[in-house]
């Protein structure tokens, strides 16, 4: 039983000797490098305008966003109403702008203010839009087109944006 209890007391005696000695250093990592803002952006629209070129050449003509406008109202009018309220709009924006909120707004695509987008009304924000993009007058709205080169921008810091 002495021996026993000589041989937990040696034990011991060995852990606290470890525990006293001091842990490694530890070396801190610089963090890494921020993510650079980015310069060149696309606002939801001009992606959307881009996204309904039919014929996978890179351009959208007028012909093929007017299609494409068509086919994305009529994904979200599912009970063929003719109309969207501004709800349903936000179902079409989501889905094909990639969020809710995204430009342009109902209130803004709502030409006559009834609190109802129509086809007409959105094949006519989307004509605008086209005309916009279209920046040599072609007629067709390329890649580089609806790419915006974004300067003067502060860095992205820990999600917080600095005050001027």
């Amino acid at each position: 039983m002495r021996a026993v209890l000589a041989g937990v007391l040696a034990l011991v005696s060995v852990a606290g000797d470890a525990s006293a000695q001091t842990p490694p250093a530890v070396v801190a990592t610089p963090p890494a490098p921020a993510q650079p803002t980015a310069t060149i952006v696309a606002e939801p629209a001009a992606v959307f305008i881009a996204a309904c070129d039919q014929d996978a050449d890179g351009r959208t003509t007028r012909a093929e966003l007017t299609a494409c406008v068509t086919r994305s109202f009529a994904r979200i009018d599912t009970g063929n109403s003719g109309s969207l309220g501004y709800i349903g709009y936000a179902d079409w924006a989501l889905l094909w702008l990639g969020d809710r909120n995204a430009l342009p707004s109902p209130f803004g695509v709502d030409a006559n203010q009834d609190n109802r987008i129509t086809p007409d009304e959105l094949q006519a924000e989307f004509t605008r839009l086209f005309n916009r993009y279209d920046r040599d007058r072609d007629g067709v709205v390329t890649r580089a087109e609806v790419l915006s080169i974004r300067s003067g921008l502060l860095p992205v810091d820990s999600g917080k944006r600095k005050r001027r």
